[in-house]
């Protein structure tokens, strides 16, 4: 098989997983405690498009069941699958910086000094200022960034990062940051309920609004991402093949690291902590698709997207009425798999 034909199979299979995304949306806003149908949901969403509202017609729909779709629903499928392919896509950023394929958000304590910048937010009530919920994802962002940066100096030894120490360096320093979080907590009681939300993870009370806030900071920050896929193929080989190769080693990890903290922020601003999303998906591409970042990055967002709405209709229907923390269903996933990832590792060393 031709080069150019793989480049048209890599594309259909790509527009197959868009429309299987899709399709994963429109099936999972059909489940939830209240009973309503799949054509019934169709109409409705149907009937938010400009040009098919004309035609298609609810009036024999109940108003409740208009508004669990449009305004409960669809919000929260919408977030989970901005969220998924954020997460994502970061892990595989990390991964391919750290040349490690544990590399994690979640692992990294990247989502705990989020998470910690959020919850001094919302302590000093940020959210109140001129600059609302806004204020909140601006203390994630430093929360993140600046962990991103002391578990990378701590983990880095000359120019690399050892696998262990890597790991060590971020389950310690998120460790740290979730004993502060809990300090924060026992301090600001009144402030309680709104920090364990982020700490649990959840899209519960997602909203339109929270769509729009997100949605600039992940187009953006992928786009960035995306674009620097060739320079992190040259860099898996190697920094110092890189180097030769004319290819700026620092400045393109520097620029990864300073993009991923800020999805990881605007991500956690709205979710709070969900954990392993970025370990499990880039590590299902590659083993279908191969490690080529081109490829990688791309599936690792409808991936990651298809993986975090699955995981979020579970967490709102396998306890209905009561729900899961969608956190808690990913880490399900998850762990079980770094688990297994830490024994192969340990058998090649052996």
């Amino acid at each position: 098989m031709n080069l150019n034909h793989n480049k048209k199979v890599i594309r259909l299979i790509f527009c197959m997983s868009i429309i299987l995304l899709f399709c994963i949306m429109l099936l999972s806003s059909t489940f939830g405690t209240a009973d309503i149908g799949f054509i019934e949901t169709l109409k409705v969403i149907l009937s938010k498009i400009p040009i098919l509202n004309k035609v298609i017609s609810v009036s024999e729909i109940p108003n409740n069941h208009i508004l669990i779709i449009s305004k409960i629903r669809l919000p929260r499928i919408f977030l989970s699958a901005l969220i998924g392919m954020g997460l994502s896509i970061v892990g595989a950023s990390f991964q391919a910086i750290f040349k490690n394929p544990m590399a994690d958000p979640y692992i990294l304590g990247i989502s705990s000094g989020a998470a910690l910048g959020a919850a001094l937010g919302f302590v000093f009530k940020l959210e109140n200022s001129t600059l609302g919920s806004a204020s909140i994802t601006i203390t994630a962002f430093i929360g993140s960034i600046l962990t991103t940066i002391l578990v990378y100096s701590i983990a880095r030894v000359k120019n690399k990062i050892p696998t262990n120490t890597l790991l060590l360096a971020g389950i310690s320093v998120s460790f740290l940051l979730s004993s502060l979080i809990s300090v924060t907590m026992v301090f600001n009681r009144n402030e309680v309920e709104k920090i364990v939300f982020w700490t649990m993870g959840s899209v519960s009370s997602a909203t339109y609004g929270e769509i729009i806030l997100l949605l600039p900071f992940l187009c953006i920050s992928i786009l960035i991402i995306i674009s620097l896929s060739k320079d992190l193929n040259i860099i898996l080989t190697g920094d110092d093949t890189a180097k030769s190769l004319g290819i700026e080693v620092d400045k393109v990890k520097k620029i990864v690291l300073i993009v991923s903290s800020m999805i990881v922020a605007a991500c956690v601003s709205v979710s709070g902590i969900i954990g392993f999303v970025g370990l499990i998906i880039p590590h299902i591409v590659r083993i279908l698709l191969g490690p080529d970042n081109k490829i990688l990055l791309p599936f690792s967002l409808v991936f990651g997207g298809a993986f975090m709405v699955i995981s979020d209709t579970i967490a709102r229907t396998i306890a209905s009425p009561a729900e899961i923390p969608v956190g808690a269903i990913t880490a399900l996933f998850g762990a079980p798999y770094f688990i297994f990832l830490l024994i192969r590792s340990k058998k090649k060393v052996m």
